[in-house]
């Protein structure tokens, strides 16, 4: 629930328990322990999913390959590392938090040992590099999911900012520190420059990262996966990728080579998603995760924001490459703007989220931004001056900085609380999946308009197949020479595509964003795995009374300080987090203002009129059923005959009537769940009232 009055005193017995509330709550030194661990491995795979950006075309000489496999030497990473992010998350379920990442940690270490010291040729590279990638996509998706069990929503974006800080820093300093090895050392050091890291995360892992688990026997846990889905999904996702990756690089768009696996992966999503709805037992793609409209929102907003910010990361160093003939290490400097204000920017907005609750308006400014900065991109050209270009890129960096934080909590505000993990998991698959197919599509654009350029010039269309070896050539001709000039202007056509690409990408977004409906980041941890040692939280804490406003309807006693109860706020839906709103630890609500008694519970019924004589046909009773914790059902009571008294006692309500009973989902675009008893009246009995509430499970009422 928001809490506009945060003025909020905390009971020194609960502090001793270690019971507190979730904007009370601050890490301890496990938390922080868990925090760092996790931020100094998530630096270590944005480096290593960015320094191959200005190695490339080394690589492929030194290796033997060609353009293309250059190419798929950055993709094959990425690939693998989005398609893998959900089923970890789901293994992480059954086997363990800890244990899952110190897989990842050493898929990581195994598949850097292949790409270094051990490859020879592609062939060997690719397998290292997809290697590294299961292990990268498994350490993101992790951290995203150990953070939802060991913070709070209200806290999580202040705290969860440090992760974000070292993921954004690797991300721009990959290019810089790949420059720097190709110029000076051996490209082999980008895979070096690893170990270090990898062994602080086997180390650290397993003393910090000590989450609390269920212990079960190894074949039970394997009982519990879901192969079949796991196996369609990741199956068909690569397929997929593979196709669009492959598709206006190595193969023509409508080429046999690049539509069958396009084909074939859509089939194999669509065959995983069926199975997981209709004969997983558990599904590891929960389809609550995707029961609202608000939350496609979101999870778009995720893939379109990892499709911009990696296209940008990877042609931005190019067109400083390629243009104004930087070296590799200069490149990757002057991305520098996009770090210095992407950190700040992203950090800022991790505070005044935690601070006032709300972050719809941080996805919508962003996108805002992150469109101007995009826009702005088009006016690159050989004579922009230096502070023209630090400009553009600081105003694309703050834009992404708004965005890495405010999609990531709107993602899991709008999840059910049960859900955090695997929502904050879906988060990570998305974006990493929008980085794939924005590195893949970006090439397919660049290459294609460069080449149609170069047609319209009278030169030959090799050169845009072969565009990062050329520069080198390029570089060695005379400035007056017409084919420079011309190759010149095929690679700012090429840049300006993209950029006007990813320009409309984020008005796309914006425009999918306003679907974004408000829900509340005031939500419990939920969830198995606790770390050892951390303070627990319990229901909100209730501010003293005289710092409530008590909203209308809701009557003096309910405001007490001592009452355990938060206070009722009319007709807004919150998630039952039981799955009966009778159960003997449940509060019954009743009337409007006054008080009745029921099977030993209590409550209150709110008519939508003020006026009592208005409480006619079309009046409308709204039920709230308050659990403890603080949630709240409520249910909209549609009846075409009722008292005109304020006061309508459990027995007026339960007279036999043609009546509806409507769950209230005014947080929702569209209701999620009606139910009308058969006799078409109200329920008039507990059997009856339970009936009603059998599926109100979290899976049909979000969270405000």
């Amino acid at each position: 629930m928001g809490r506009d009055t945060e003025s909020t005193s905390i009971d020194a017995g609960r502090l001793e328990q270690g019971l507190v509330s979730d904007v009370e709550w601050k890490p301890g030194k496990g938390e922080y322990a868990v925090m760092f661990t996790l931020a100094l491995i998530s630096l270590m795979v944005a480096l290593d999913a960015t320094i191959l950006v200005s190695v490339l075309p080394t690589l492929a000489v030194d290796l033997g390959g060609s353009a293309t496999d250059a190419f798929w030497a950055g993709t094959s990473y990425l690939l693998t590392c989005a398609v893998c992010q959900p089923f970890i998350a789901a293994l992480s379920d059954i086997f363990g938090r800890k244990e899952m990442l110190i897989a990842s940690v050493l898929f990581f270490t195994l598949g850097t040992v292949i790409c270094a010291p051990i490859a020879k040729d592609f062939t060997v590279f690719f397998v290292g590099r997809s290697i590294q990638g299961i292990g990268g996509g498994g350490i993101i998706t992790m951290g995203q999911v150990i953070f939802a069990d060991i913070v709070p929503l209200r806290q999580r974006p202040k705290y969860f900012s440090l992760v974000l800080a070292a993921w954004a820093l690797g991300s721009v300093l990959g290019p810089l520190i790949g420059g720097l090895f190709v110029e000076h050392v051996i490209w082999p050091w980008c895979f070096y420059i690893n170990f270090p890291f990898c062994a602080l995360g086997l180390v650290l892992v397993p003393i910090y990262v000590k989450l609390i688990t269920v212990k079960t026997s190894l074949v039970s846990k394997l009982a519990r996966v879901d192969w079949v889905g796991g196996f369609f999904f990741i199956g068909g996702c690569t397929s997929f990728l593979v196709g669009i990756s492959s598709a206006g690089v190595q193969y023509e768009w409508h080429s046999a080579q690049a539509l069958t696996p396009m084909v074939v992966g859509v089939i194999g999503v669509i065959v995983s998603v069926v199975w997981e709805i209709y004969g997983a037992r558990e599904p590891f793609l929960r389809p609550s995760l995707f029961c609202s409209a608000s939350a496609l929102a979101t999870y778009a907003c995720a893939l379109f924001q990892g499709f911009i910010l990696f296209c940008a990361l990877y042609y931005i160093p190019f067109y400083f490459t390629a243009i104004k003939f930087e070296s590799p290490t200069q490149s990757g400097l002057d991305i520098f703007p996009v770090t210095c204000f992407l950190l700040p920017g992203s950090i800022v907005i991790s505070l005044i989220t935690t601070r006032i609750g709300r972050y719809r308006w941080a996805i919508w400014g962003g996108w805002v931004v992150t469109a101007t900065g995009c826009g702005l991109l088009v006016l690159l050209d050989a004579d922009t001056k230096t502070p023209v270009w630090v400009v553009i890129l600081a105003i694309f960096g703050i834009g992404n900085g708004m965005l890495l934080t405010s999609v990531n909590v709107g993602i899991q505000a709008v999840s059910r609380v049960e859900d955090a993990g695997r929502a904050a998991a879906m988060y990570a698959f998305m974006r990493t999946l929008g980085m794939s197919i924005g590195v893949a599509i970006g090439g397919t654009v660049f290459q294609n308009l460069m080449s149609k350029k170069l047609d319209e010039l009278g030169l030959p269309q090799s050169i845009a197949h072969n565009s990062e070896a050329f520069v080198k050539t390029m570089s060695l001709m005379d400035p007056e020479d017409p084919k420079r000039i011309g190759s010149m202007q095929a690679y700012l056509a090429g840049f300006h595509g993209v950029s006007w690409m990813i320009t409309g990408a984020a008005l796309a977004s914006f425009a999918i964003s306003l679907i974004i409906r408000r829900h509340s980041m005031d939500k419990s941890l939920d969830s198995q795995f606790t770390l050892k040692g951390a303070r627990t939280l319990n229901a909100p804490v209730m501010p003293s009374a005289s710092t409530l406003v008590r909203p209308e309807g809701v009557p003096q006693d309910m405001m007490s300080a001592g009452n355990s109860l938060p206070p009722i706020i009319k007709n807004s839906p919150f998630c039952s987090r039981t799955p009966s709103a009778f159960d003997t630890d449940s509060t019954y609500a009743g009337t409007k203002r006054s008080q009745d008694s029921h099977a030993g519970t209590q409550g209150y019924y709110s008519h939508d009129s003020d006026n009592p004589e208005a409480a006619t046909a079309e009046t409308a009773i709204t039920a709230y059923y308050i659990h403890p914790g603080g949630r709240i059902d409520t249910v909209d009571i549609l009846s075409d005959q009722r008292a005109s008294s304020q006061t309508a006692s459990i027995n007026e309500v339960n007279k036999p009537a043609a009546t509806d009973v409507e769950i209230n989902r005014d947080w929702s675009p569209e209701p999620c769940f009606e139910k009308t008893l058969a006799s078409g009246r109200l329920p008039s009995n507990m059997a009856e009232h339970e009936a009603v509430f059998a599926d109100l499970t979290p899976a049909w009422m979000p969270e405000r």
